[in-house]
């Protein structure tokens, strides 16, 4: 009888784990069709201005469906917590992170936010006591090998210091903290909820952008706001939620280690989607971040 407990929680743990990988499977494709998303609806709309939009057109379909789950509210102390994820990671990397690609190409800006994945098992060693696993860490380095390389290669202008290379930076920053911040408010809260809250809240802290959002809105294309429309609710929405799903099962650090498979996937999309022909150094740089990512990962 205790040989067969056993096997079933080893095979309950098993399906946990694979469930797991292909909800961050599924989280990295939707934030690697976001960097396509952005670079199609930033034509018309300010960095500001689809920050806005889309934090409010997610925290709406999220607010529905919390409704229609009738889910209780957070305990105060959890508030406090989820409300710093939506400033930190939903609102000022957004700002961030767009900002900067207004100042530096789409390659350096890869390149530097993906500093934030090697941030992350370094704050969660720290803080979350998850250690200093030599193997994440070198598959850390490995992912951010190719991350360099794919930059280097997709970048028209080098590697220059400046104003959105601190842009860029900062949002590393922010989404490595707010990473390590929601981990341990998974055990308490749902992703859903964590979610919802936290793009609300990111909403309201870009509310002063409201009137630059109504002004650009009247003259954009449809396509344009379909754009926003999907970076709400593919993206953001349902991103996230698979993120918390796949967080709450696995280290801060290998969560982190994953999105290294975002710039190899955004490359492909642009290709299939905006006919844009990545180097043939990027492809090299896939390469490595495949491998760093299954290095990080592996047990």
């Amino acid at each position: 009888m205790i040989g067969a407990t056993g096997r079933t929680r080893r095979t309950q743990a098993e399906r946990e784990r694979l469930l797991a990988l292909g909800a961050a499977l599924v989280t990295v494709s939707l934030w690697a069709s976001a960097f396509v998303g952005i670079r199609a609806a930033s034509q018309q709309l300010s960095p500001e201005a689809l920050a806005l939009g889309r934090l409010t057109i997610a925290s709406i379909a999220l607010g529905l469906l919390v409704l229609a789950r009738r889910e209780p509210l957070p305990s105060p102390r959890d508030l406090a917590a989820i409300a710093f994820v939506g400033v930190f990671w939903f609102a000022l990397y957004n700002i961030a992170l767009m900002e900067g690609e207004r100042r530096v190409d789409a390659g350096t800006a890869a390149m530097l936010v993906n500093v934030g994945p090697i941030l992350i098992p370094l704050l969660a060693g720290v803080f979350l006591r998850e250690g200093f696993p030599p193997r994440l860490l070198a598959g850390c380095a490995v992912a951010f090998g190719g991350a360099i390389v794919i930059g280097s290669a997709t970048s028209k202008h080098g590697f220059a210091l400046g104003w959105g290379v601190t842009l860029c930076l900062a949002a590393a920053l922010f989404y490595a903290v707010a990473v390590v911040a929601q981990k341990p408010l998974l055990t308490r809260v749902s992703a859903l909820q964590i979610t919802w809250l936290a793009a609300t809240v990111g909403a309201l802290v870009c509310l002063p952008f409201a009137g630059v959002l109504l002004a650009q809105i009247p003259h954009a294309h449809v396509d344009t706001i379909g754009w926003m429309a999907y970076l709400a609710l593919g993206p953001m929405a349902l991103g996230f939620l698979t993120w918390g799903y796949a967080l709450k099962r696995t280290t801060a650090g290998r969560m982190g280690s994953t999105t290294y498979l975002v710039p190899p996937i955004a490359i492909l999309l642009g290709w299939l989607l905006l006919g844009e022909i990545p180097p043939t150094l990027a492809f090299a740089g896939g390469a490595l971040c495949l491998a760093g990512v299954y290095l990080a990962r592996r047990r």
